[in-house]
């Protein structure tokens, strides 16, 4: 198992970092404006692309159910139509790069100041969509191929690429904002092309190109219905963080900024949980797709019982170490008193979010996105009651909210995973694998 969960493991760990290297570089300006708007801008960033991260999760559990299944040659299929797909809505993005700025900034809210600082970082990062998204569908194949450690080597590499570019561009040549952005945009295409070269050795020798298997009808409808369900469900998920910024933006810039802050505390926290669910994804895939049982729920527990040691040890180093992260992210006094008054939510958050992140590789590997989506759509309503009844509590009520939002997505689907795995393996034989 830690084959996989710990390259990817500190694979997700890395993925957040290219918005955490922009604020930090930003947040060392002393400007809570701009620091507010590349935060915003960034968050925006990991909410768009996220809305798409179906492309990875599809794309990491079908290439593990055509392992188990043994379907060598769809391995390679399951690459391309997800490359197709990346390319179709990166494209679409940047053509409806104004109507979306337009509309999510209106949501958004904010400062005249802080909105300014946020188009200008939006309007440069658009253009890397095709190729942020092409990473995700690269990620998730290598992860369904049992080859974390590949994964691991090309998001180390974006992410060392961006560092490097952003201190040249917007500590050195000091060109701001739009540098961050530049960054960033580099960064993604230089993964793009280690990526493809990778997946050229790995299936370049062992299956060719078949237009029917590349089209085949059934295939593709199933593959588009999971991303369906997968969207909507990681839709109702964005629009909780979204709401969550929106609410801190309407508090006011240094609200705003401090909230940006410890949401960089939530994506590692997230990124770091979600490592075992890639191992789950993969391993649950695998097994659902020899159609063993036994493998397929002992993968369930291994990742429970791993998940809440991780959480715990997250949890004591964002309690002893998150003063000083606070303080290294930004060099705002008003900023960093803030941060620090939430910051004890942030240190329950891991231990709130195992279920949630846990079952989540479990349904992924297991294709079950209709019941994804559905429970979803639920915590997402216990998100908002909490936030309606503890309003009054300002940010205090809205970081409660999201840390129900975390427990009831995890303890929806706990409760459903017992009827769901009777009924996938009912009556279903063993396949070979290979």
């Amino acid at each position: 198992m830690f084959d996989i969960a710990g390259p990817a493991m500190i694979a997700n760990l890395t993925t957040p970092l290219i918005g955490i290297v922009s604020t930090t570089a930003i947040g060392r300006l002393g400007e809570a404006a701009m620091l507010g708007g590349v935060a915003m801008a960034s968050v925006i960033f990991d909410c768009l692309f996220w809305l798409f991260a179906f492309l990875r999760a599809s794309t990491l559990a079908f290439t593990a159910q055509s392992l188990g299944a043994g379907e060598a040659d769809e391995i390679r299929m399951v690459l391309i139509r997800g490359l197709a797909l990346a390319a179709l809505i990166g494209v679409a993005l940047i053509a409806l790069q104004l109507p979306l700025a337009g509309i999510i900034f209106e949501i958004m809210g904010g400062s005249d100041a802080v909105l300014g600082a946020a188009r200008t970082y939006f309007t440069v990062r658009i253009w890397s969509a095709p190729l942020a998204l092409a990473n995700y569908v690269l990620l998730g194949w290598l992860v369904g191929l049992a080859r974390a450690k590949l994964a691991l080597a090309v998001q180390v590499a974006i992410n060392l690429i961006n560092m490097a570019a952003t201190i040249l561009l917007v500590q050195v040549l000091e060109t701001g904002i739009a540098g961050a952005a530049i960054a960033a945009l580099i960064a993604e295409a230089v993964g793009v092309v280690i990526g493809l070269v990778l997946a050229h050795r790995l299936v370049s020798t062992t299956c060719g190109l078949s237009p029917p298997a590349l089209f085949d009808r059934v295939k593709l409808m199933h593959m588009m219905a999971v991303n369906r369900d997968i969207m909507i469900r990681t839709a109702a998920m964005i629009a909780a963080f979204l709401f969550f910024t929106s609410q801190g933006a309407r508090a006011g810039d240094t609200t705003l900024a401090a909230n940006a802050v410890l949401n960089n505390f939530l994506l590692v926290a997230a990124f770091f949980l979600d490592g075992l669910a890639n191992a789950a994804e993969q391993l649950c895939g695998y097994a659902f797709g020899a159609r063993n049982r036994g493998a397929f729920a002992g993968a369930t527990r291994l990742v429970l019982v791993w998940g809440f040691g991780f959480a715990l040890v997250v949890a004591v180093i964002f309690a002893l170490f998150g003063p000083d992260l606070i303080d290294v992210m930004t060099a705002s006094p008003g900023v960093r008193s803030a941060a620090r008054d939430y910051l004890p939510f942030v240190v329950a958050s891991p231990l709130l979010s195992v279920f949630a992140f846990a079952f989540d590789g479990v349904y992924i590997g297991a294709t079950w996105a209709r019941d994804m989506r559905n429970l979803m759509i639920a915590a997402l309503i216990v998100f908002l009651a909490i936030w309606f009844t503890l309003r009054g509590y300002g940010n205090t009520g809205l970081w409660i909210a999201l840390l129900g939002f975390y427990a009831a997505r995890g303890g929806f689907q706990a409760a459903r995973y017992p009827a769901l795995l009777r009924a996938s393996f009912e009556k279903s034989p063993a396949r070979p694998t290979i």
